[in-house]
């Protein structure tokens, strides 16, 4: 695993640690590293109303938000067990209202990287690539 993707685990597993998956049990972390090279980390959060529940990808992808960020350049989503896990379909498309296609995807376990792939591979027929345009900061 390269040096720069250390930093990305090492976010979201600190991020997964804190999930809160009281129904399902399962944990998950993400990490986006934003365009301007700062990396933003978010857990599940699960609820008793099910579908009102957040994967880990959206809380860090609104964490990025809230500090700024427009755009996503690398992707890392960390979860036990035996299988590799990948971002749900939902998640899918909102990775891709902040990133690009070839955006790398690290799909993670807690002893590292087990395969990188990109987003276009992922969701191949997202809804427009980046079609909407972050507003211009004053």
């Amino acid at each position: 695993m390269r040096m720069a993707t250390q930093d990305l685990l090492q976010a979201a597993l600190t991020a997964q640690a804190r999930a809160h998956a009281p129904y399902s049990g399962f944990k998950v972390g993400a990490a986006l590293r934003a365009a301007d090279g700062t990396i933003h980390a978010g857990c599940n959060v699960e609820n008793a109303a099910f579908p009102q529940g957040q994967c880990a990808e959206a809380t860090a992808i609104g964490v990025m938000v809230a500090a700024g960020g427009t755009a996503i350049t690398e992707i890392l989503v960390v979860a036990d067990g035996p299988e590799t896990v990948t971002p749900c379909g939902g998640c899918r498309q909102r990775l891709v209202e902040f990133a690009d296609p070839a955006t790398p995807v690290h799909l993670a376990g807690p002893e590292g990287v087990r395969a990188t792939v990109s987003l276009g591979e992922l969701l191949p027929r997202a809804f427009g690539w980046r079609q909407v345009k972050p507003e211009s900061k004053p």
